[in-house]
């Protein structure tokens, strides 16, 4: 058990740490919008949004936060389980994977109205004394970066045509989620089914 929970553990607190150094490196010295060309695939983009994943923007930060925090209080509630459980490390790894990714977003959400400066086209943010940032509590926007347009669609096809394939701005925090939740559905969905199911017909 000890060795699920440090590998769980660790895993949190390297994507927490990545996640976070990167966030503040591109916010602080990057305008908004601006671009890094890395390779002819691959850019860093920096956007901002109110914490949907990739970029996506439909409901308010507020609730978005809230819910974030509290699917995140599931998760932990279950990878603890998982862990008292002795479930597969991999399966205790893709939690870890999620919930931490998670928390990194919600850290955006909680935190960087109230420490940063508004960023800007023109300048990057700034760190500023606490509680005078651009927003309120629980209303800071998420920092997106990493893009791969990869190809762009022929003209000639109906509706994408034109369009970048894979155009979403998306971080290292989205990116954990993203990894943990595929694995998880596909490398441990049968075996969550079959041992869930079987610990309800026991009780």
């Amino acid at each position: 058990m000890k060795n699920r929970a440090l590998l769980a553990g660790l895993t949190i607190a390297l994507v927490l740490v990545c996640d976070q150094i990167i966030k503040i490196l591109v916010k602080s010295h990057m305008p908004l919008g601006q671009t890094i060309d890395v390779l002819p695939w691959f850019k860093i983009h920096f956007v901002e949004n109110k914490g949907m994943a990739f970029g996506m923007e439909f409901i308010s930060t507020l609730f978005l936060t809230l819910f974030r925090l509290a699917a995140t209080i599931l998760f932990v509630v279950f990878l603890a389980r998982a862990i008292r459980r002795r479930y597969p490390c991999g399966l205790i790894l893709c939690l870890a994977l999620i919930i931490a990714g998670a928390a990194g977003n919600i850290i955006d959400n909680l935190f960087y109205g109230l420490i940063f400066s508004q960023s800007t086209p023109f300048s990057p943010a700034r760190l500023v004394p606490f509680g005078s940032g651009y927003g309120q509590f629980l209303q800071g926007r998420v920092v997106d970066m990493f893009y791969f347009p990869l190809f762009t669609w022929p003209e000639s096809l109906p509706l994408i045509g034109g369009n970048t394939f894979f155009a979403a701005v998306f971080n290292l925090a989205d990116a954990a989620i993203s990894c943990g939740g595929v694995a998880l559905v596909v490398f441990y969905y049968k075996w969550l089914f079959k041992n869930e199911r079987g610990d309800s017909s026991d009780r």
